[in-house]
C-alpha cells in the first residue's frame, strides 16, 4: 500500500501519512482539497438502514488539510540519513563518477570526522568503497581526488522524494514538478 502525501492548505508538504490516518481526515471533513488520478484506497463500511446503501470512503493520494500549518517546514533542515544522501547523489560516487548499487556505496565525510567534520548534508557525499578507502582520512584536496559534484541540502519537495516511501506515480509527478531547477532528482 502507498502512503498519502499530507499538505497544508497552501500546498506545502507536511508529512507522509498512512491510509488510515488519511481516512480519519476525510471522515472528519478536515480535508480542504485533494489531488490524484484516482483514489488511493476505497474503504467500505456498514449498511445504512434508512437508505440500504453501504458507506464508502474514498482516500485520495494527496490531501491538503484545513487551517494553519503546524510549522513552517521551510525553516527546518531536512533530517539527514545515509539512505537519503545516496539517493540525493543518485547512487553515484562523488570521486570516480561511477554508478553503484546501494550496497556498494558508503557515505564519505568531505572533512573527515576524525578532524572535526560534521555528519551533515554539506559535509557528506556518496562514495564507492574503493574511493573512500583511497581517500582515507584526508580531504579531497589532500588526496588529489576532487569532487565531481558538490553536496547540497535538499529542498522540502526533494526531501519528500528522498524519504524512499512507496510513492504512486501521480504523486511522484506532482512532487517532481515542484523541484528546484538545479535539483539532481529532476
Amino acid at each position: 500500500m502507498h502512503d498519502v502525501l499530507q499538505l497544508d492548505i497552501t500546498g506545502l508538504p507536511q508529512a507522509w501519512i498512512s491510509v488510515e490516518q488519511a481516512a480519519v481526515h476525510v471522515a472528519t471533513s478536515s480535508v480542504a482539497w485533494s489531488l490524484g488520478d484516482e483514489p488511493l484506497a476505497v474503504l467500505r463500511g456498514g449498511m445504512n438502514i434508512a437508505t440500504g446503501q453501504q458507506s464508502v470512503l474514498e482516500v485520495p493520494a494527496i490531501l491538503a488539510l484545513r487551517g494553519n500549518s503546524r510549522l513552517n517546514l521551510f525553516d527546518i533542515t531536512p533530517c539527514f540519513s545515509k539512505g537519503k544522501v545516496l539517493r540525493r547523489d543518485r547512487q553515484t560516487c562523488a570521486y570516480c563518477g561511477s554508478l553503484h548499487d546501494v550496497r556498494d556505496l558508503t557515505v564519505d565525510h568531505i572533512l573527515p570526522a576524525s578532524r572535526g567534520g560534521p555528519l551533515s548534508w554539506m559535509n557528506t557525499v556518496a562514495a564507492c568503497r574503493a574511493c573512500n578507502a583511497l581517500k582515507a582520512d584526508r580531504t579531497p584536496e589532500e588526496a588529489h581526488m576532487p569532487l565531481l559534484f558538490t553536496p547540497y541540502v535538499p529542498s522540502r519537495f526533494e526531501d519528500f522524494l528522498l524519504k524512499g516511501r512507496r510513492i504512486r506515480a501521480d504523486v511522484h509527478e506532482w512532487l517532481a514538478a515542484r523541484l528546484p531547477k538545479e535539483s539532481r532528482l529532476s
